[in-house]
């Protein structure tokens, strides 16, 4: 793991979160929402070294990471912060516009296959367009203000993954109310939460409303 932390006490907490993410990694693997090498997962460490955050390293079988597997970098910009042999996430950039705009703690991507499937039936793929949620029960399992109505933002897949940052950043800065969690089109979705057991638990209401949504509830 590349660890950005210097005192004993801080070893112990970025360790600790790297194996989070490790555990955490591998039970979306066996749920078949992190195929292969697909997905990612960060955690921002506590205390004073908050503006630091571990994500899970690119090209890795997200079924077979460790702890070793992780790669710290500055949590408000990306950028890795001890370059080495493992590298960041190619979607990096994203986590860290989460963290600039939220008060979030903990961020995941997957390719959960219902979200992935609302994710291309809403998607515009030149513009910001949104999956409108209503009535459902799992939506106070997201922590909303307003419980029975939510609107998901759905982003294009632009090839530049900082470009999509960017929209990232720029709409949840804008906006005064919005869910936990975003879509991007054809690519699955990146929720968060205070820490990853929040964020795992969000993701879980959010797959399941769309489980009812593909199959036809609405």
């Amino acid at each position: 793991m590349t660890a950005a932390v210097t005192d004993s006490g801080q070893r112990t907490g970025a360790e600790e979160e790297a194996a989070e993410l490790a555990r955490f990694s591998r039970q979306f693997y066996d749920r078949g929402w992190m195929p292969g090498t697909s997905g990612n997962l960060s955690v921002r460490l506590p205390g004073g070294a908050a503006d630091t955050a571990l994500i899970t390293a690119s090209g890795r079988d997200k079924g077979e990471l460790t702890p070793h597997d992780m790669v710290a970098v500055r949590a408000s910009t990306g950028e890795v912060l001890h370059p080495g042999a493992l590298r960041a996430s190619a979607e990096t950039s994203i986590h860290a516009a989460i963290y600039r705009t939220t008060p979030a703690r903990a961020v995941i991507h997957v390719h959960s296959p219902y979200a992935t499937v609302m994710a291309c039936r809403t998607a515009d793929r030149e513009r910001l367009s949104a999956l409108e949620l209503t009535r459902f029960e799992l939506l106070k399992g997201l922590g909303l203000d307003a419980q029975e109505r939510t609107a998901v933002p759905v982003f294009p897949n632009w090839p530049h993954v900082p470009r999509i940052a960017d929209e990232v950043a720029d709409h949840l800065g804008r906006a005064d109310r919005h869910p936990p969690g975003l879509l991007i089109a054809d690519h699955g979705i990146t929720v968060w939460g205070s820490d990853l057991a929040q964020a795992r638990n969000r993701l879980e209401c959010f797959e399941a409303i769309c489980q009812l949504l593909a199959i036809g509830v609405g």
